[in-house]
């Protein structure tokens, strides 16, 4: 995706999460390549703000991935704009952590609304239009933490756990299709989100850089993009040897000493 694509290779793209973060990193690197993005988020400010490097290559659309009334109108409102998708990009998340595993079922609700329920409601709008086109593309952002289980994020975790299990699925049902879909699994980047972690964050990469490595990984026709490696072989490896991570690694970093009484 480097240059400016002529016509009939410029693509109409659709990107969640879009305001910040991952999202509006992969908005401005695809706009600067020509392509067409529909930029979505739950607030129109920073996107409308985003819109002005590029007003004639983004569309605005407002909508909450967690909110099926709202979704349904994004569905509808993307087929008066354009009669095709090329590409989806699911990158819309959030992020809540079990403090002392008080297991606060709303949180867990809220977690998985946006981060799985969120990327079936984005498919599920996008579909018709992305089989109108030859090579559609369907990408979701899951993340590295969904290999080992980490202390505290019993809700985000299992919320990227499910949605690589979704995604893997679609692949399987979807193989005698054109569709391609795309599992993205970044470590930490600096995000809106990632600012209020209060531990160390290895590897920490900037939205510009993980968007370009999920560029290439798209170029490259990959259905699993991972990054930074360092990071991801080092907790596939530890995938592997779970008795390790649970013995010397996960002891060290839980903030639990004691479960409390109910």
């Amino acid at each position: 995706m480097r240059g400016i694509p002529a016509a009939a290779d410029r693509k109409n793209i659709w990107i969640t999460g879009a305001s910040s973060g991952i999202g509006g990193a992969l908005v401005q690197q695809l706009v600067n390549d020509g392509h067409f993005v529909i930029i979505s988020g739950r607030s129109p400010e920073p996107l409308l703000e985003l819109q002005k490097a590029a007003p004639k290559l983004t569309r605005v659309l407002t909508c909450d991935v967690g909110d099926d009334a709202s979704m349904a109108q994004a569905g509808r409102e993307i087929t008066e704009i354009i009669d095709q998708l090329d590409l989806v990009i699911a990158c819309a998340g959030t992020c809540e952590y079990e403090d002392d595993l008080s297991l606060k079922v709303d949180m867990y609700r809220r977690v998985f609304n946006t981060n799985f329920f969120g990327v079936v409601n984005t498919l599920h709008q996008a579909l018709p239009l992305l089989m109108r086109s030859r090579e559609p593309v369907f990408v979701a952002v899951g993340s590295l933490s969904s290999l080992v289980g980490f202390p505290r994020a019993e809700a985000y975790g299992a919320s990227k756990a499910a949605l690589g299990y979704f995604i893997d699925a679609v692949r399987a049902d979807t193989a005698q299709t054109n569709l391609r879909t795309v599992l993205v699994r970044p470590g930490f980047v600096d995000t809106p989100l990632t600012k209020t972690n209060d531990f160390n964050m290895p590897f920490l990469m900037t939205p510009a850089q993980a968007a370009k490595r999920i560029l290439q990984g798209l170029a490259d026709k990959r259905s699993v993009i991972d990054f930074p490696r360092r990071l991801s072989w080092s907790l596939r490896l530890l995938s592997i040897m779970r008795p390790v991570w649970f013995r010397l690694c996960a002891p060290r970093m839980t903030r639990i000493k004691k479960l409390r009484k109910t």
